[in-house]
């Protein structure tokens, strides 16, 4: 009597499709968005020692000028999002940012983390809208708008209530205006100048830079 042994293949479900790929996080980009928190964690910290004798002097002139100061501290979700192109990026980059500005003292301590969170709230929101399938500079400027509106909102509620609606609204217009160009359009130009050098040649944003190169 032989024994026949019927082999079966026993398929199990993989995370190759679209969404599966999209929500995967590798190792690298884990690592990849620590990094560039911490990079811009010590810009932030920068900006704000600088933020402190700026927005004295524009307090006494006219308040709500100081909505323009206010777009390089939304760099970090829009420069996470276009590199790692995933959701949570934004948040994660932005946070950790946050988190070393606090670290180094800012002035605004702990709460440093939640106003991070804010505004990366406005650009994963963008994105989501767009299905995280467009990362070229209107999505940038769009991701870098709403990420302002978020922060005026907190700012509002936290420091500016007793503004009147004039001036609220002229701080909202300028801070929409800073965060489109010193976080939507720096943030883009900062992104493709780091592809240029090779380092994020294992994201899509590196492999474009890298096609266009041989395409040329």
């Amino acid at each position: 009597m032989t024994d026949q042994h019927t082999s079966t293949s026993i398929s199990t479900p993989t995370n190759t499709g679209p969404t599966g790929r999209l929500l995967r996080w590798r190792t690298i980009d884990l690592v990849t968005v620590a990094m560039l928190g911490v990079a811009i964690g010590l810009a932030f910290w920068g900006w704000s020692q600088l933020y402190h004798v700026i927005s004295a002097a524009t307090a006494v002139v006219f308040p709500p000028i100081a909505g323009l100061l206010s777009g390089p501290w939304l760099l970090g979700g829009v420069v996470g999002a276009l590199v790692v192109r995933k959701p949570g990026a934004a948040m994660a980059t932005e946070v950790v940012a946050a988190s070393v500005e606090a670290l180094l003292g800012n002035g605004w301590g702990i709460s440093n983390l939640v106003i991070g969170a804010v505004q990366a709230f406005g650009v994963e929101v963008v994105l989501a809208i767009l299905l995280w399938r467009r990362f070229g500079l209107l999505a940038a400027m769009a991701g870098g708008a709403a990420s302002a509106v978020c922060n005026a909102i907190y700012s509002w509620v936290l420091y500016y209530s007793d503004w009147s609606a004039s001036a609220f609204a002229t701080y909202v217009v300028l801070v929409i205006i800073s965060g489109m160009v010193a976080a939507g359009l720096l943030g883009w130009v900062l992104v493709r100048a780091l592809s240029r050098t090779g380092v994020l040649d294992a994201f899509p944003v590196g492999r474009d830079v890298v096609s266009r190169r041989r395409t040329a």
